[in-house]
């Protein structure tokens, strides 16, 4: 299959889940409804349900389990662009191309959608789901959990400010995105694979092997991009890590460096997926698309 193809089929599958009455149905909130569903549906990549799918994909799991996962993972990644965005953090007012959620609401509104969209993540993946065993679903909330927390993303983000204005080494800034953006991108490698009841260790080791590759290849390219890219194509601010002075690829290894760092990883992952054969394809290609893209 073609990696638009997949795509298409992917993107499909995650738009007719957010389209589901019993996802997100009306609250007596409605604005705080409103901003949610305006974090969750403006855009982006869905790059993390993408990989969900194809992890899924890889290991012969239900598809129709993988839906569950997929939205839960965007939600918490969308909660976590809600709350990065906020003035006590980045302080931006443009992500994918539209006005911030603080921006386009207001800060509290901001900060309650982001906290709701976390909530309903875990509630999704723990309410009972047809065919997925109880054991399953509550390895993927651990999942999502460890990835979303202390020991991942928040984790990640905490080293990220800390880092601001200081000098660090190669070592501090791929422990912070290992944490930041890679725990993520991690888990939803995970919570595919997790869709099957009978995983095995030997695919489960080569699919981590392969998310902690793409997990930083993703933000090289993307210290790359805030570099050589522009405001419109990146649909945020473009120069904003350095405005910020903050630590990134480029800044540490120059920007071939960080190209060469790009490729490295890229290649790193594609040899993990060796064993996985021709059902790790989409594995493959979403590994290409992330060294590849210009946004």
């Amino acid at each position: 299959m073609e990696f638009s193809q997949f795509q298409n089929m992917a993107v499909e599958r995650f738009t007719n889940m957010l389209a589901n009455d019993d996802v997100l149905p009306s609250a007596d909130a409605a604005r705080l409804l409103e901003a949610m569903k305006y974090s969750l549906l403006n855009g982006g990549k869905r790059v993390r349900p993408l990989l969900v799918y194809a992890s899924a994909q890889a290991c012969q799991a239900n598809l129709n389990h993988a839906d569950y996962a997929a939205l839960a993972i965007e939600m918490v990644h969308a909660y976590s662009l809600v709350h990065d965005d906020l003035p006590a953090m980045d302080d931006d007012d443009l992500r994918r191309g539209q006005p911030t959620c603080h921006i386009a609401f207001d800060e509290a509104c901001a900060i309650l959608a982001g906290d709701a969209l976390q909530s309903e993540a875990f509630s999704l993946l723990s309410a009972p789901i047809d065919g997925l065993q109880p054991a399953q679903q509550l390895s993927m909330v651990n999942t999502l959990a460890v990835a979303s927390g202390l020991y991942g993303m928040a984790g990640g983000q905490s080293l990220d400010l800390e880092a601001v204005n200081q000098n660090v080494d190669l070592n501090y800034l791929e422990n912070m995105h290992n944490h930041k953006t890679g725990a993520l991108i991690k888990a939803s490698v995970l919570l595919g694979a997790q869709c099957q009841a009978s995983l095995d260790g030997q695919t489960k080791h080569a699919l981590s092997q392969y998310a902690d590759a793409i997990g930083l290849a993703f933000q090289v390219q993307d210290d790359i991009l805030d570099v050589i890219s522009d405001t419109q194509t990146l649909g945020k601010t473009q120069g904003a890590d350095a405005a910020l002075n903050k630590p990134t690829y480029v800044s540490l290894l120059g920007l071939d460096g960080a190209k060469q760092k790009a490729a490295q990883l890229h290649q790193a992952a594609m040899d993990a997926l060796e064993p996985l054969g021709e059902n790790a394809q989409a594995l493959r290609q979403i590994a290409d698309y992330i060294i590849k893209r210009v946004n």
